[in-house]
């Protein structure tokens, strides 16, 4: 969708409405013992994510109908929306209809009750009997809040509601840990389509996420329709993508109208959800100096970026600068009511200030000695207008570089101490550290795994993060606002990908967000067991869930060599998050909730393919299924997935094979420091001969004061080499500087070398073939390195798949 394509709230509940019919129906009575804490047997009895503050469970059950009405308080218009939400989410999710009915008698099964005395905006009182379901809160996000309850309880078995849904008698009383419970979605990099924001809307307010960080301009895109400076869009929301040789493809980009952004805050408000735009100053700011070059540094006016990461260009802090970033305020607060506005403030770095006379000139004026003041100044008076306005500014933690402005919060990423310093301060902060936040990082090292970065975060990882820095003082605790996870875009192009990245991770950030902290360890099994309906309720109408925790990886028991030579082969088998029974089957059929449980590693005949899922204790599916195949020239070949660093780096990236590619494959782990990569594990002993599949990819990577990391090599050819080395690791070891100075690999055995075609009329993807010269000395399970020695103006190399071939070519 392009930026002018609207949708408005009512055209968006058209796809999505339900029939109304009314009725009731009653059950029994009776209540016991109180569960706060989701200890483990007590967490797991009710399908409840996040956790409540209290539990107070009873003995009896409440059916409720098909038909059946929920009663609303005479004029209470936010009970009415609370109740056309639960009935729009459970007929979603199961098939049951239910009807707001204004005024109904109090006999109805499902009963909404206005309750001045409880205390807190976001709190709610849910309370079942026989005689029916009272949801009791003194305002709107409360009566949402004890709804989205209630719908959890009313959909926990994720089947049919054609006879009718039981819920167990019981009390809850609830209100958050945090106010601020949050997901930030960067629409900047690639840009999302506006109904894939709604969808993400509408899951969030299911597990009582209550805050939208929507990252609305960067280096790569403008996103946001300035009526004032309509080449902000015009320009600044398009880009080129990377060339990979033979020529750029078709622009990539897209905006929102401000119609559109305030029909979002609206659906989001109904939702108890509140949408925090950012504007990010003064760097991440190319595609504003593309729009207005006048508004930048020095004078120049780049193209809007298609680099991934940190670059020059600056916002320029004078005059003009500041009155066009109050003007893009004042549109932004029309647009956006939200008491926070976020202004960026992260990896700006400092060089064009640095050299630009105007900005020396400026801080002189000022008495202002370094680049970092200047941007504490800067965002002071941002600061300061937003506060005339009664909003409040919040940016990413470098914003304390140069002295925290007494207005500002912060919103911690480069891990927890900006957020102990900002609070220690007297400032209110959000944590959103990375990397234990970023949900851009790959959630498991299962090889379908979308890409991202390789930082690899688990849902168990994400769970047991606590956003409460122990070095807060007691006393500033009440200055943590909250926690956030956060989804940059660079690797994330298509709705799809956003939704496999924020969810299930996001349940686990709710429960921390919302539920009491808990002394002790977490009960992760018992988390699971609850999250595992709600992710059921996700996966309605097609949305998009990860099952990297739950999806079968699988481990040889012998060497590749020992692999070769066996009779039978042995495998192990595990999930992630060792939940679940996994189930197998060996005749290539998907395994069902009756097929063999595994339960010791399996030995298998060469050529059996074992096909693997993980099944919840009701017989769910929570994984799709996985194969492993035993097969004589799949134990010969090596994937992207199975490859590891070369001695010198570390693979930080999984990318995919054009920037803005649209498909989850192919994908390649990379160091775009230097492009090498090892198979540890080389079947060398009987190996004669290797084919290498190789693609070259888009070095789009702004590294600004990093680029010194880049390790470049020297080509003996024309556009480099591919050279294919074995014992690579022991030989980087004993090698002294001067020689890893100037051979790729030095003192190992090279196997083969290639040279690289000339990327503006190559294939961006193509194989290599060689024999392998005979070196008895070299074993099975030997490290072989794939070291590309292109340039660094040129696009880099990744190695797709290796097959080891028994027979000379």
């Amino acid at each position: 969708m392009r930026g002018k394509t609207a949708m408005t709230v009512k055209g968006y509940r058209q796809l999505r409405s339900g029939g109304v019919v009314t009725g009731a129906i009653l059950a029994a009575l009776g209540l016991s013992a109180v569960l706060s804490a989701p200890a483990a047997a007590q967490s797991s009895s009710l399908p409840l994510t996040p956790w409540p503050a209290s539990v107070q469970q009873g003995n009896g059950k409440l059916l409720v109908a098909p038909g059946s009405a929920i009663a609303l308080p005479a004029g209470d218009a936010d009970a009415a929306e609370a109740a056309r939400l639960l009935a729009d989410h459970v007929k979603r999710a199961n098939g049951l209809v239910l009807s707001a009915a204004p005024g109904a008698a109090s006999a109805a099964p499902i009963r909404f009750e206005r309750d001045a005395a409880i205390s807190g905006a976001e709190a709610y009182r849910l309370t079942v009997t026989s005689g029916g379901a009272v949801i009791s809160a003194s305002g709107k996000s409360g009566f949402i809040y004890g709804a989205m309850t209630l719908l959890q309880l009313l959909t926990a078995d994720g089947g049919a509601a054609a006879k009718g849904v039981s819920v167990p008698v019981l009390t809850i009383q609830d209100s958050p840990r945090f106010a601020w419970r949050g997901v930030m979605v960067d629409p900047s990099r690639h840009f999302q389509p506006m109904e894939s924001v709604y969808a993400i809307v509408d899951r969030m307010v299911e597990v009582k996420l209550n805050t939208l960080h929507f990252h609305l301009s960067d280096d790569q895109g403008w996103r946001f329709e300035s009526k004032r400076y309509p080449e902000l869009t015009r320009i600044g929301a398009w880009r080129l993508p990377p060339d990979t040789g033979g020529g750029p493809g078709p622009k990539h980009g897209g905006f929102y109208t401000q119609e559109q952004l305030k029909a979002l805050v609206a659906y989001a408000a109904e939702r108890g959800i509140t949408v925090v735009p950012e504007i990010d100053l003064p760097g991440h700011a190319q595609a504003l100096v593309a729009s207005y070059p006048e508004f930048g540094v020095l004078g120049d006016r780049p193209a809007v970026s298609h680099d991934w990461g940190v670059n020059p260009w600056l916002f320029n802090p004078n005059e003009a600068g500041m009155t066009f970033v109050r003007n893009i305020l004042d549109e932004l607060m029309e647009v956006f009511p939200s008491q926070f506005i976020h202004v960026g403030g992260d990896e700006a770095v400092k060089d064009q200030w640095e050299r630009s006379p105007e900005v020396q000139s400026q801080m002189r004026k000022l008495g202002i000695k370094t680049e970092n003041e200047m941007q504490s100044w800067m965002i002071d008076r941002f600061g300061e207008y937003l506060a005339q306005h009664g909003r409040r500014l919040i940016g990413w933690d470098e914003i304390l570089e140069g002295g925290l402005p007494a207005s500002a919060s912060v919103m911690s990423w480069r891990g927890e101490q900006g957020a102990v310093d900002a609070a220690n301060a007297g400032h209110d902060v959000v944590l959103s550290p990375a990397p234990n936040l970023y949900l851009d990082n790959l959630e498991s090292t299962l090889p379908n795994e979308a890409p991202g970065r390789i930082s690899i975060q688990s849902m168990e990882a994400v769970y047991r993060y606590d956003p409460m820095p122990k070095g807060i003082d007691a006393a500033k605790a009440k200055h943590v606002l909250g926690v956030q996870g956060n989804a940059w875009s660079e690797y994330i192009v298509t709705p799809w990908q956003l939704q496999h990245k924020l969810f299930p991770r996001v349940g686990a950030i709710a429960e921390t967000a919302w539920s009491p902290q808990v002394t002790g360890k977490k009960d992760y099994p018992g988390f699971l067991a609850r999250l595992t309906p709600q992710i059921q309720r996700w996966k309605q109408g097609g949305f998009e869930v990860s099952d990297s925790a739950f999806g079968v990886a699988f481990t040889p028991t012998q060497t590749r060599g020992a692999q070769l030579e066996a009779k039978s082969i042995g495998v192990t088998l595990a999930n992630q998050a060792a939940y679940g029974t996994i189930r197998y089957t060996l005749d290539g059929k998907e395994p069902g909730a009756k097929s063999a449980a595994y339960t010791k590693a399996l030995a298998v005949k060469p050529g059996t393919v074992v096909t693997a899922a993980s099944f919840a204790p009701d017989g769910t599916r929570l994984s799709a299924p996985r194969r492993y195949d035993t097969a004589r020239e799949t134990l010969l070949t090596s994937t992207a997935s199975t490859l590891a660093a070369c001695p010198r780096g570390a693979q930080g990236l999984r990318v995919p094979l054009t920037a803005d590619a649209t498909s989850n494959g192919p994908a390649y782990n990379a160091n775009i420091f230097d492009t090498c990569q090892a198979d540890d594990h080389a079947p060398l002993a009987h190996a004669k001969s290797i084919t290498v599949s190789v693609a070259r990819l888009p070095r789009n990577y702004g590294l600004a004061h990093e680029a010194s990391a880049l390790i470049e090599h020297f080509a003996v050819t024309t556009h480099g080499e591919l050279v294919i080395s074995a014992g690579c690791r022991a030989a980087e070891k004993n090698a002294n500087r001067k020689q890893k100075e100037h051979a790729p690999m030095p003192g190992a055995t090279v196997l083969a070398s290639f040279p690289l075609p000339d990327p503006k009329t190559a294939p961006q993807q193509y194989t290599f073939t060689a024999n392998l010269p005979d070196r008895p000395e070299l074993k099975d399970e030997a490290d072989v390195c794939f070291q590309f020695t292109s340039p660094l103006s040129d696009p880099f190399y990744a190695v797709e798949k290796v097959v080891y071939g028994e027979k000379a070519q």
